[in-house]
């Protein structure tokens, strides 16, 4: 069961969180999925098929895109004054499968507890 969430203690959604928070949840997603396709294709292409044009493709559009991730999480954490360590988990959350989805909703579901 989930702890309920204190309306006095959300921060407030403006359009400027509000369009931070989109922003993160996308590229949450999309770095996600790169990641899965990464470990779970790329990587057994390269090493267990002895074919690497895939990694060499996917390898570096993940690192990118984790690049842009990671300035997503930024942006959101100096909108909503977050720690350095809620930030440092959250940028973490990116290299970890499947963990960036569950940070994702985390997230979201603090801001928009309805």
């Amino acid at each position: 069961m989930t702890s309920p969430v204190d309306p006095a203690t959300t921060p407030a959604l403006t359009p400027a969180v509000k369009g931070a928070l989109t922003r993160y949840r996308v590229i949450a997603y999309i770095v996600g999925v790169m990641l899965l396709v990464l470990l779970f294709v790329a990587m057994p292409l390269k090493y267990l098929g002895d074919n690497p044009s895939v990694m060499n493709v996917v390898g570096p559009l993940h690192g990118f895109l984790y690049v842009v991730y990671l300035l997503g999480a930024f942006d959101l954490a100096r909108r909503l004054r977050w720690s350095l360590p809620r930030l440092v988990l959250v940028a973490l959350a990116g290299t970890i499968p499947f963990l960036s989805f569950y940070a994702e909703r985390k997230v979201t579901h603090e801001l928009n507890p309805a």
